[in-house]
C-alpha cells in the first residue's frame, strides 16, 4: 500500500557503471522506486510494471551491437502507453540528437554530467507539476461548460 503512493522510475542504460551511479543517487536522493535495465528490451518487456516516468540512454548499443537504441526503445514505449513521460539521456551534446528525441516524443533531453542527477530530478518534478496543473485547468474547464 505504501508503495503506491511512490514514483516509479525505470533506469535503462548499457554503460553499467554510470547506471549504478544514477541508480544510488536516486536511492539515496529521492523516495522513488527505481529499477534498472541495461537494454531497451528489456524495458519493453517490463512495461506492464507501470513506471511512472522512464529515463533512457540514447546509444544503448555498448553491450549488444544489434541492441535497438534509444529511439527505436522510446518508439515502443510510446506505442505502449503514449503518456509514459520518457527523459532521453546521452553524452551526446548536439541539438539534433536532442530534436531528434523531442520529435518522438520525449519529455526532456538531459546531456550526461556530473550534474545529470539534479538535471533529472528536476525534469521529473517538472513533469508531474505539469500534470497537476494539466488536471486541475481540465477540471475548471469541464465547470466552465
Amino acid at each position: 500500500m505504501e508503495n503506491e503512493a511512490k514514483i516509479k522510475v525505470f533506469l535503462v542504460d548499457d554503460d553499467a557503471v554510470f547506471l549504478k551511479s544514477l541508480e544510488i543517487e536516486f536511492i539515496h536522493h529521492t523516495d522513488y522506486i527505481v529499477e534498472t535495465f541495461a537494454t531497451g528490451e528489456l524495458c519493453i518487456a517490463n512495461l506492464d510494471k507501470k513506471p511512472d516516468v522512464i529515463i533512457l540512454d540514447y546509444q544503448l548499443d555498448g553491450i549488444d551491437k544489434n541492441a535497438m537504441n534509444g529511439i527505436q526503445t522510446l518508439d515502443q514505449i510510446k506505442q505502449f502507453n503514449a503518456d509514459i513521460p520518457v527523459i532521453m539521456l546521452s553524452s551526446q551534446d548536439k541539438i539534433e540528437v536532442a530534436v531528434s528525441c523531442m520529435h518522438h516524443k520525449a519529455f526532456d533531453y538531459v546531456v550526461k554530467s556530473e550534474t545529470s542527477f539534479l538535471r533529472l530530478q528536476k525534469a521529473i518534478t517538472a513533469f508531474f507539476n505539469f500534470e497537476k496543473i494539466e488536471k486541475e485547468l481540465n477540471w475548471y474547464m469541464s465547470r466552465m461548460s
